[in-house]
């Protein structure tokens, strides 16, 4: 279980890398280096953040969804899927540049959508600036991944762990990534254009950059955090790739466990989608945004 759970987020970037991929240039802008944004539509303001090596591409269907009557920011992390990678720890500076963001645009309680480690980021800024934060959606990401199979770790555990995965994804070769990238892929995603679409932008990513951000990520516990986020927070989970492995019950049980903590947590479980439920099944996700949203 907690080598499949570790698995999958590597090939939200890390393994999707190849070895001798270079990003293309792209420049960020000047207040905020750690991201890119897009900006579409008007109205009350909505956040949208992506993945490991994922672009804000990833999020097209949630903003033609939702951005007629929203102004959607959709977000492109520094180094992923040809934008320029920085210098500074790619998860704390997004962090503090997301929170000046916000303030900067005079934003009233934007809601922050996140997709695996896009929802880390989502979650760690309500965390430690609730002020800021209407609501949040979750899409697929558990808050203390490393620490599936053994929930008690340690932080000295978490930090080993996290540096064995840095570790191996800077030091493996481009064939083991190349071998590696579509069978792992094809457990994240449904349709197999799907996993040519994320392949080819984890081709497009900085290694360096999704190495030292899925430490970042990995060797944080956010379990504690989530008692200091304020912010109603909607959970979207994915069940298909356990199927004939785990009851749904079982993986019910483990994100209840890790969220335990969230003061308002609303959990959803789908049986027909991957870890890109806005690729296997946005029908669903957005019905569930849609109604999250409709209660406030």
């Amino acid at each position: 279980m907690f080598k499949r759970l570790i698995s999958r987020t590597l090939f939200a970037g890390a393994a999707l890398l190849c070895a001798a991929a270079a990003p293309a240039p792209a420049s960020a802008a000047g207040g905020h280096p750690a991201f890119n944004v897009k900006v579409t539509g008007s109205g009350a303001p909505v956040i949208l953040i992506p993945g490991l090596a994922s672009p804000g591409e990833v999020w097209d269907g949630t903003v033609q969804r939702f951005c007629a009557k929203r102004q959607c920011h959709v977000l492109t992390l520094a180094g992923f899927a040809g934008t320029s990678a920085i210098e500074a720890p790619l998860l704390p500076a997004a962090e503090q540049q997301l929170s000046d963001y916000i303030a900067e645009h005079k934003m009233a309680q934007p809601v922050l959508i996140g997709h695996s480690m896009g929802a880390y980021l989502a979650l760690k800024l309500a965390a430690d600036h609730p002020a800021q934060v209407g609501r949040v959606v979750v899409v697929d990401m558990l808050p203390a991944l490393a620490a599936t199979q053994m929930p008690n770790m340690t932080q000295e555990q978490l930090e080993a762990a996290a540096a064995q995965m840095r570790d191996r994804t800077l030091q493996a070769d481009e064939a083991s990534f190349a071998t590696q990238q579509r069978r792992t892929a094809g457990t994240m995603v449904s349709s197999a254009a799907d996993v040519e679409r994320i392949v080819g932008w984890g081709q497009k990513s900085d290694r360096k950059a999704m190495a030292t951000s899925l430490y970042q990520m990995l060797s944080h516990d956010l379990r504690p955090d989530l008692a200091r986020v304020t912010a109603p927070t909607l959970v979207l989970a994915g069940w298909a790739a356990h199927k004939g492995m785990l009851p749904q019950s079982a993986i019910e049980g483990m994100y209840r466990g890790q969220y335990r903590l969230l003061p308002k947590l609303q959990l959803e479980l789908t049986d027909t989608a991957r870890h890109f439920i806005m690729y296997d099944d946005p029908e669903w996700m957005y019905a569930r945004i849609d109604q999250f949203l409709n209660q406030m």
